[in-house]
C-alpha cells in the first residue's frame, strides 16, 4: 500500500509572504516530530488547491523547505519529510564578562590560516570555501570577457569609489537583502574586512569601546587590536544570535562607540537573528545614536529568505553601515567587497582614498558581469543545497566519532560548525594533538579577547570534501575521545 500523505495544514491568509507561511505551517510539525522522517507530504497541486493559492506559491514554499533540509523530492513519488542526522544538543549561550577588554590576540590565527593553504595538512581551521563549490568556468569566462571588451582599463590608473556598473549591480543585489541602496553611495573595497576596518576608523578613536558578539570572528579581534580599540563581548545564543537585552544594558552602562555584528550566520556560531530582533536592533542604534557595522558576508547562504534580510533594511536614519563581499558565494579569488556607510559615507570614502585608493577595473567589470547574469539566483540555491548536505554529513560524523556529551551547532546555512567539548576538554591540547597528525582545527580561544572558549573548537567544512577529509574529521573525534577518557581516568 503506498504511503499516505500527511494532513493538509489549515488555510492561511494571503499576503506577500504567503509562501513563507505555508512553509512554516509544514516546518513546525516536522521540527516537533509530528511529521516523521520519510512521511509523505501533500503534492504541490493538492496543497495549492486546498490553500487556494497558485502552484508557483507552493513550489516556492517547498523550495524553501528543501533548502532548509526539512523535505526532499523523490522522482515520480512526490515530497517526503527528509531524513536528518541524529540531533545533537547545541552549545550553551555565551556568558562573557560584563566589562570591555583591550585586545591582545596571539599569532594562533595566523598559524591556522597559513596551514589552510599548506598541502601537507588537512585543514578545518579556515572558513574558506573551496573552488569546487563554484562554477569556475563561469568565473573564467566573465574575466575573459572583461579583458576582451575593456582592454584599455589595464592601462588606466583606478581612482574613485568603484566602477559604476559594479556599484549598480551591488545595489540590485542588495534588494535581495531587503535594502534599497543608491549606487552612488556604495563604495567598492578590498574585501569585506577592509570595509569593516574603514567603518571602524570612521567612527572610533584609539581606546574606544566596540560591542560585538561572543564568541566572535578572530579577524574582527585582530582589527580591533591593530586600532587599539577595546572589545566588549555581548552574550550570544548559538541559534538566535546577539542578546539585545544585554546590548541595551551595555548601551546604558558602558561608553560604547560602535557595534560590530553579523546578524546572519555569525562566525563562528552560525547564529541568525530573528526578523523582529533585526528591526529592534536598528531601532536601538538609532535611538542611542550608535553606529552599527553590519557584516552581510554570509547572508546569501542563509536557508530562509527572512534570514537574508539585513538590519540595514530597517535603517531609516543612516545609523547602519552595511559591509559585504562575494568571496564566500560567487568568486573567492576576486577579492572585492563593498560598503554603504550611511551618515558616515563621506568619512569612509575619504579614508578609502587615503589608505588603498582604487581597484583593478577589470575585476570590477567581471564581478558586475557575474552578478547580473541570468541564473545567478539559481547558482546561489545550488550552492546552499550542496553546503547543506555537506554540513549534515559532517554533523553525522561528529555524532558518531566525538566523545559523549559533545554539543554542536546546527546552523541554518553556511559551512561553519561550533563544537563544545565535554568535561573541560582543552581545545588547545586537541589542536596540538591534531597538528601532530597533520590535521588543523581552530581552537575556541581564537574567538574571544577574554581567553574563554578553551573547551570549544570551530570547524570549517567549506574546503575540499572527500573521503580523506571525512576520515580526518573522524580522527579528530577519536583523539578528543581518547583525551576525554584519559581525563576521566
Amino acid at each position: 500500500m503506498p504511503p499516505q500523505p500527511a494532513p493538509l495544514p489549515a488555510p492561511l491568509p494571503a499576503n506577500d509572504t504567503l509562501y513563507l507561511q505555508i512553509a512554516e505551517g509544514i516546518a513546525q510539525p516536522i521540527r516537533a516530530g509530528t511529521l516523521a522522517r520519510g512521511e509523505r507530504i501533500p503534492s504541490v497541486r493538492a496543497l495549492a488547491r486546498q490553500q487556494g493559492v497558485s502552484l508557483s506559491t507552493v513550489v516556492q514554499a517547498y523550495r524553501t523547505l528543501e533548502d532548509a533540509r526539512l523535505i526532499e523530492a523523490r522522482p515520480r513519488s512526490g515530497y517526503f519529510v527528509a531524513a536528518r542526522v541524529p540531533r545533537l544538543p547545541e552549545p550553551e549561550p555565551s556568558l562573557p564578562p560584563p566589562d570591555s577588554r583591550p585586545v591582545d590576540v596571539s599569532s594562533l590565527g595566523e598559524q591556522v590560516m597559513r596551514l589552510a593553504t599548506d598541502p601537507r595538512y588537512i585543514s578545518f581551521g579556515a572558513a574558506c570555501p573551496s573552488g569546487e563549490l563554484f562554477a569556475q568556468d563561469r568565473v573564467r569566462r566573465a574575466v575573459s570577457r572583461a579583458a576582451q571588451r575593456h582592454r584599455a582599463s589595464l592601462c588606466r590608473y583606478p581612482i574613485g569609489p568603484g566602477h559604476e556598473l559594479l556599484r549598480r549591480a551591488i545595489a540590485r543585489h542588495a534588494l535581495g537583502l531587503g535594502c534599497q541602496l543608491d549606487a552612488r553611495d556604495i563604495l567598492v573595497t578590498n574585501g569585506c574586512l577592509e570595509a569593516i576596518s574603514l567603518c571602524l576608523r570612521a567612527v572610533t578613536q584609539p581606546g574606544d569601546v566596540v560591542a560585538l558578539e561572543s564568541p566572535t570572528y578572530f579577524g574582527f579581534l585582530e582589527i580591533l587590536e591593530s586600532m587599539h580599540l577595546r572589545a566588549l563581548e555581548i552574550p550570544t545564543h548559538p541559534r538566535t544570535g546577539l542578546s539585545l537585552d544585554a546590548l541595551q544594558l551595555a548601551f546604558d552602562t558602558q561608553p560604547v562607540k560602535a557595534v560590530l555584528a553579523v546578524p546572519t550566520l555569525s562566525n563562528p556560531l552560525g547564529a541568525s537573528m530573528p526578523l523582529a530582533e533585526r528591526r529592534r536592533l536598528a531601532q536601538m542604534v538609532a535611538e542611542c545614536g550608535i553606529p552599527l557595522i553590519e557584516d552581510v558576508l554570509y547572508n546569501d547562504l542563509a536557508e530562509q529568505d527572512d534570514r537574508r534580510r539585513a538590519v540595514k533594511a530597517f535603517d531609516t536614519g543612516g545609523h547602519v553601515m552595511i559591509c559585504g563581499s562575494f568571496s564566500k558565494t560567487v568568486a573567492p579569488g576576486i577579492r572585492l567587497g563593498w560598503v554603504e556607510a550611511g551618515r558616515w559615507g563621506a568619512q569612509v570614502r575619504r579614508l578609502k582614498a587615503v589608505h588603498s585608493g582604487g581597484h583593478t577595473e577589470l575585476l570590477e567589470l567581471a564581478m558586475a558581469d557575474l552578478l547580473t547574469q541570468p541564473g545567478h539566483g539559481s547558482a546561489y540555491r545550488q550552492l546552499r543545497t550542496t553546503i547543506a548536505a555537506r554540513v549534515d554529513e559532517a554533523r553525522g560524523l561528529i555524532a558518531e566519532s566525538f566523545p559523549r556529551g559533545t554539543r554542536v551547532t546546527d546552523p541554518a546555512g553556511g559551512f561553519i560548525l561550533w563544537i563544545e567539548l565535554p568535561g573541560g576538554l582543552d581545545s588547545g591540547a586537541l589542536f596540538e594533538a591534531c597538528l601532530a597528525e597533520h590535521i588543523c582545527i581552530a581552537p575556541g580561544t581564537m574567538f574571544s579577547a577574554t581567553g574563554r572558549y578553551r573547551h570549544c573548537i570551530r570547524l570549517g567544512v567549506g574546503g575540499r570534501w572527500d573521503e580523506t577529509h571525512r576520515a580526518a574529521l573522524r580522527r579528530i573525534g577519536e583523539i578528543a575521545r581518547k583525551m576525554a577518557e584519559r581525563g576521566a581516568g
